[in-house]
């Protein structure tokens, strides 16, 4: 072919492709006696087949067929589309129905592994659908992750093309690459008329896919209690756990689905609750609803419930009770109500309340500290130290450091070590030995430039104390020397001894509830000192 004839052939093409834009029948007509302009694609693939294809103008599809003779109906644009798949895309019934009269197959999919059939049940097109299946497409052609156009009708919730596919010879129990049926999926997009139409067909309302999941623990996830209902009805087993060691009931708690769970609680046995290891309160606990933990509670499920080995040992820190997932998800809402209802904060390896320190939540941490979980208390997985854990945490965060300081952090602890000429004196012992001592810890190089302003807040909280040589080694290069030097330097004042005194005989609680005078009580509490108060609360 000359280039001459090349150029005139795009330019024709050209012309081609705005007729049929246009719907201009009389140019169609006049470029049909240039057929190799038909056979030309544009700059993404298309020919203009697939451009009338996908026009609601019949007439300009007829005319573009009668001039597209040399082409085989299943030419694919760039994207993989075909001409009948652009036609059931754009929903044109009639368009299908002209392809498919000159032999477009209804079998061939597009770029995605999509046949015409799915396409149009995609689509919720019953006509289109029952175009293609009377020119003999296959309701089990299997596309791509081993979807079905069953699986396509059960998710868009179509009855009447569900009908057509099941009339069709369509299976009820055809399974997609994650081993689910037909009824999983309506189970799961909540179409309660589905179900009811594969039901009737015969159905298993009791499959379970690979996983162990079952179609009522999908219907939980949705949260329909029609559907719910519907597959009670018919024999669904509510006490049937998926590999995952999950009921239905767990899965309506951690998706907050409300009604569900009101339907799934009397008809789970705590038998089937014992053997998964876990309660639905946890779930309720981790998807961070507080409406399903107060249903839970109030039907006597216990607030400190404890997972079981096999489940703790899936997650790295080893958590147990309800309270920690709100924690470690920074749930203020959830925390608290768990609290109010007597979740007991110390019950896991990684207590809550380091959690919360280590994640900076002020206000969790307050909740905690409101309801005694042990400020003192010690994670010796990673750093075994004479002083307790939480101080690690926050070394840079004057406002968390006094927050627990205040509510009885021992900060007496922190200046216990080995280096000194005088250890019976020190209060260290020979258990400690082993320990990692405050002034070794903080002596690390990242870690060094804290180590003036932390000990300079310790000793607001301590009475008279002696720092080590290793201490003073590190403070006398610091800008808070000389305030550190007078304070220790100095004899404490007895109001400060005695409030030391009384805070280690009396808790925060009991001060806070106590008959004291106001100004006595606010001493007592460390008020002054009270950075949360004074800037975070008034921020907020």
């Amino acid at each position: 072919m000359s280039e001459g004839t090349v150029h005139r052939t795009r330019a024709e093409t050209m012309k081609v492709f705005n007729a049929i834009e246009e719907g201009d029948l009389l140019a169609l007509n006049e470029l049909c006696d240039f057929p190799a302009a038909f056979s030309q694609v544009d700059e993404n693939g298309c020919y203009p087949l697939h451009r009338a294809a996908g026009r609601p103008l019949l007439s300009v599809l007829e005319l573009v067929l009668y001039a597209s003779f040399s082409l085989t109906l299943e030419e694919k644009t760039a994207e993989g589309e075909t001409f009948l798949t652009l036609a059931v895309k754009a929903n044109l019934v009639e368009n299908v129905k002209m392809l498919l009269e000159h032999g477009a197959s209804p079998h061939t999919t597009n770029g995605r592994n999509q046949s015409p059939l799915l396409l149009a049940v995609q689509a919720g097109s019953p006509q289109v659908v029952s175009c293609l299946l009377a020119a003999g497409a296959k309701v089990e052609q299997v596309c791509l992750k081993k979807w079905t156009a069953m699986h396509e009708a059960s998710r868009g919730g179509c009855v009447h093309i569900m009908e057509l596919l099941l009339q069709k010879g369509g299976r009820v129990s055809e399974t997609d690459q994650h081993g689910v049926t037909p009824l999983g999926i309506a189970a799961e997009y909540s179409h309660p008329d589905v179900l009811e139409l594969l039901i009737k067909h015969g159905a298993d309302v009791n499959a379970q896919a690979p996983n162990g999941d079952s179609v009522l623990y999908d219907a939980a996830g949705s949260g329909n209690p029609d559907c719910i209902d519907l597959l009670l009805q018919h024999g669904a087993n509510p006490n049937v756990q998926n590999l995952s060691f999950q009921l239905p009931i767990h899965r309506a708690a951690y998706e907050g689905h409300l009604l569900a769970l009101r339907i799934l609680i009397p008809i789970t046995t705590r038998r089937a609750l014992r053997l998964t290891g876990q309660s639905p309160v946890h779930s309720a606990a981790d998807g961070g609803h507080a409406h399903c933990l107060e249903l839970l509670l109030q039907k006597g499920f216990d607030v400190n419930a404890i997972l079981a080995p096999h489940i703790s040992e899936n997650y790295g820190d080893l958590r147990r009770s309800p309270l920690y997932f709100t924690v470690s998800n920074g749930d203020v809402t959830c925390t608290d109500l768990l609290l109010r209802s007597g979740a007991k904060p110390d019950l896991d390896p990684l207590r809550c309340l380091l959690v919360a320190v280590r994640s900076g939540r002020y206000e969790i941490v307050k909740l905690l500290l409101a309801a005694e979980a042990d400020v003192n208390c010690y994670f010796t997985a990673v750093n075994d130290t004479v002083f307790p854990t939480a101080l690690q945490y926050c070394l840079k965060d004057e406002v968390m450091m006094r927050l627990l300081l205040n509510h009885g952090y021992d900060a007496e602890k922190c200046f216990l070590c080995d280096h000194r000429d005088e250890l019976d004196e020190s209060g260290y012992s020979q258990q400690q030995e082993d320990k990692v001592t405050f002034c070794e810890f903080i002596s690390v190089s990242w870690l060094l430039n804290l180590v003036g302003r932390v000990v300079s807040i310790l000793l607001d909280y301590v009475g008279q104390v002696s720092l080590c040589s290793k201490l003073m080694t590190m403070l006398e290069t610091r800008r808070e020397w000389p305030h550190i030097h007078r304070t220790i330097g100095s004899p404490r004042s007895l109001c400060h001894l005695c409030r030391l005194v009384i805070r280690k005989h009396r808790s925060c609680r009991d001060l806070t509830s106590s008959p004291l005078p106001t100004r006595l009580k606010d001493y007592l509490l460390f008020k002054e000192n009270d950075l949360y108060s004074r800037i975070i609360c008034r921020d907020d």
